[in-house]
């Protein structure tokens, strides 16, 4: 069933486009990806602890998204059941790490995609925050992102993360203690330099 060919894939609500894509459509993936891939970017790029393991897990997860995309059900949007794709596949990759320790072999330091507002300020604030986050563990930060940065609720957070809404609140608290910790001594130690 090829409903969609011959129709601007643009016009498509983001559903359309995965239904699309699951029944044979060769650029409907695309489209979507299209939408989304800066938001799965940051994203993966938060909840890992290098860009490196942030871009094998949002290439993983991406692959993973596109191999079941027949099996979407409509229950969540389209970017929801992305944003879980790429969460669970950093913290896999983050448990696999701990298992074995690797060395990157790249010599150049890729940042994240640019922006086109392109202001300093907010740069610097946006690496002491991304510095900030990997001192917390993993659950710890997959919390705090989805709450504080994602802005899903207590609710979706806990039912994304498949733990009790309790331990969202609990490691988003604890969280929210470290960074603000952090935070205070890094503005401390950038006031003495």
């Amino acid at each position: 069933m090829r409903i969609f060919r011959g129709v601007a894939k643009a016009g498509l609500s983001d559903s359309e486009l995965l239904a699309a894509h699951a029944s044979g459509d060769g650029g409907a993936f695309a489209e979507l990806l299209s939408r989304h891939y800066d938001h799965l970017w940051h994203v993966a790029r938060r909840t890992s602890y290098t860009v490196e393991d942030a871009a094998d897990a949002l290439q993983e997860a991406l692959l993973s998204a596109h191999r079941t995309a027949g099996s979407f059900r409509e229950d969540a949007a389209v970017r929801s059941w992305l944003h879980t794709i790429v969460v669970n596949a950093c913290l896999d990759r983050i448990r696999r790490n701990r298992v074995r320790q690797t060395v990157s072999l790249s010599t150049d330091d890729a940042e994240d995609p640019g922006d086109d507002r392109d202001r300093i300020s907010e740069r610097e604030t946006s690496i002491l925050v991304d510095q900030a986050l990997q001192r917390l563990s993993p659950d710890q930060r997959a919390a705090i992102v989805a709450v504080d940065m994602e802005g899903y609720s207590v609710a979706e957070a806990a039912r994304r993360l498949g733990v009790p809404e309790g331990t969202v609140k609990s490691r988003c608290a604890r969280a929210r203690t470290k960074l603000a910790a952090h935070l205070e001594y890094l503005r401390d130690v950038g006031n003495r330099s």
